[in-house]
């Protein structure tokens, strides 16, 4: 007979039945039966484990599905998932507050649930996506309808390692992981009343804040917002939270002031950058770089307390830098680069192994086909020589045996042409003046409008002019079908960290796109990409009207139509899916012009 083992004070919930001989039967029933089976199997052969699939009843009313089973104590952990009724007790408060009500609140409900049981499981063998600081659409909680039309359910999908010593099962030690430390965590992040209902509504709040914030974007015709009173600087330079003491809170010049008003916070003043070409300038280390980092992370929304809940840009805007070495497959680079020595043509340009100047205007002209309506660059992640041109390297360098024209003789018709608009950091070069429609000066880490300064500037100092009249329509790539895949080897579709993707034995390099800012939307990006090359690509449509099935596939069914029930993906955009396309090496394209090959 087995012990008597009872609820203890911390929550687990323990068998009080006599002890269970081992079988090999998919389980169902109470949580209490899954405890006693994973004592019931302790030192046994760590493949026994695998009897524990089924799905198991919580006394609150919650269930517990154990979907596949690691094979072995080294293998990928334990896929569980967690079903609960959005009616249980403790929840009411998205009943109270209608918070699963539309598909952006049930993101946000989404996203601070993770939190809370991704703090909760730290210390155990129990594990969940690591959050950052942005509000996003994630895999591990998700909403699925109820029995009942209006009713929810809510899913969470975690994991589990279940404990062994050397290749045999403990089983004592796995029901303490299942009967204390997840029947626990789960309590408690399910708890939504008190301190944490009120973290709860101010985390819907500023994503409801942050989607009017866009909305004013739009309407307004505005590029960025930045509201006073943000904190922009970071922690330090691998961490992407807040400065806790020091940082200087930002203040609109009146001159680019705005006022908004949101669902939430109210009437709220700040800076608002409009349409064309805008010039941050300012001494080194006076926050020039942070100010553009916020404007590009603001297209997502952050998390209470973070800063920038109330900056918010263009949800298209791309971040495009220089990325030696990169693949760039049949983009037209005429706009940047005319020609090449021995008389090569750069309509169709492919090369495996791009420059610095190659590269960036690759992804310049790639990021207006993809859609983007604002470009982002710094001079310090930039080629220099894509940059500017001074009129002394002008005059000794004669314009027919200079292939590359600067972006600051293309700049401005880019905004007109295209309606692109331009953000950029410059501190070595005044040539952007000319072209500048406004120019935001950052002293000390205060924002100054020195738009009227820089005026005078050009024209007291004024330079040749070579700014160009119109920027060429971009040419639409149509993507190729990936070929048959070779059946030997395995399949293979991961990311490793924000930085690289792997599709089977082709590794593909995003360390550029600034844009992917959380793990799982890499791993999001190597399952769309995967998606978009066997399934979608086929050799007709356009590179964008395939990102936008894909888009309208994923507001139709989630971050489920990437793979079964997956637990660890972002929902990433889609010019930063169409970045991974045009990095993977293999990719095809068909275009009228015939490709060249950079040597």
């Amino acid at each position: 007979m087995g012990r008597d083992h009872r609820s203890d004070h911390r929550g687990g919930y323990r068998s009080d039945r006599p002890r269970r001989d081992y079988d090999d039967q998919p389980r169902e029933g109470a949580l209490s039966d899954l405890i006693g089976h994973l004592h019931a199997l302790d030192n046994r052969s760590y493949a026994a484990y695998k009897a524990i699939t089924g799905h198991y009843t919580a006394p609150e009313g919650w269930v517990l599905h154990v979907d596949r089973v690691q094979p072995d104590p080294y293998a990928p952990p334990t896929h569980i998932r967690i079903e609960v009724p959005a009616d249980l007790s403790g929840l009411e408060v998205l009943a109270e507050h209608e918070l699963l009500s539309t598909r952006d609140r049930r993101i946000a409900v989404g996203d601070f649930l993770s939190r809370e049981l991704h703090q909760g499981f730290k210390g155990t063998n129990l594990s969940i996506a690591a959050p950052g600081q942005e509000i996003l659409e994630r895999s591990c909680v998700t909403f699925l309808p109820g029995a009942v039309p209006g009713a929810w359910v809510i899913e969470v999908r975690a994991r589990v390692s279940l404990p062994a010593r050397g290749r045999s099962i403990q089983g004592h030690e796995a029901s303490r992981i299942i009967g204390r430390d997840l029947t626990r965590e789960a309590g408690n992040a399910l708890d939504l009343t008190g301190r944490r209902a009120e973290r709860l509504l101010a985390h819907v709040a500023a994503l409801e804040d942050h989607r009017a914030l866009t909305e004013a974007l739009r309407a307004n015709d505005w590029v960025s917002f930045l509201a006073d009173g943000s904190l922009l600087p970071r922690r330090s330079g691998v961490s992407d939270e807040p400065m806790r003491s020091g940082a200087v809170p930002l203040t609109a010049p009146d001159t680019l002031a705005a006022s908004v008003s949101l669902p939430h916070a109210g009437t709220v003043r700040g800076t608002a950058i409009g349409p064309g070409v805008t010039l941050i300038v300012g001494g080194g280390y006076h926050g020039k770089s942070t100010l553009l980092t916020a404007i590009e992370r603001g297209v997502y929304p952050h998390v209470p307390g973070d800063g920038r809940e109330l900056v918010a840009t263009v949800p298209n805007a791309v971040k495009a830098r220089a990325a030696d070495g990169r693949a760039v497959t049949s983009v037209d680079l005429t706009p940047f680069i005319s020609h090449l020595p021995g008389g090569r043509d750069t309509a169709s340009f492919t090369t495996k192994n791009a420059s610095g100047s190659t590269s960036q205007a690759a992804s310049l002209m790639e990021a207006v086909e993809a859609g983007a309506s604002a470009l982002l660059l710094d001079e310090d992640t930039s080629a220099t020589n894509l940059l500017i041109r001074d009129s002394r390297m002008r005059a000794l360098v004669a314009d027919e045996h200079e292939p590359i024209t600067p972006l600051v003789d293309r700049v401005a018709a880019l905004a007109r042409d295209t309606g692109v608009s331009t953000v950029l950091v410059m501190g070595g070069s005044g040539d952007y003046l000319d072209v500048a429609d406004r120019v935001l000066l950052m002293d000390s880490y205060e924002l100054r409008d020195a738009t009227a300064r820089a005026a005078a500037v050009v024209a007291e100092l004024p330079r040749p002019t070579t700014a160009l009249s119109s920027f060429p329509t971009p040419t639409a790539r149509v993507p190729l079908p990936a070929p048959a895949r070779e059946r030997r080897g395995p399949v293979r579709t991961r990311a490793r960290g924000t930085d690289a993707l792997t599709l089977d034995r082709e590794d593909v390099d995003i360390s550029d796109v600034a844009g992917i800012v959380d793990p799982g939307q890499a791993e999001a990006v190597a399952y769309a990409l995967r998606a978009l090359l066997e399934q979608r690509f086929d050799g007709e449509s356009t590179l964008a009207e395939c990102l936008g099935d894909l888009e309208a596939l994923l507001d139709d069914e989630g971050l489920d139509a990437l793979d079964d029930r997956p637990a660890f993906l972002v929902r990433p955009r889609m010019v930063d899916v169409a970045a991974a396309v045009n990095r993977y090496r293999p990719l095809g394209v068909a275009v009228g012009a015939p490709t060249v090959t950079e040597a």
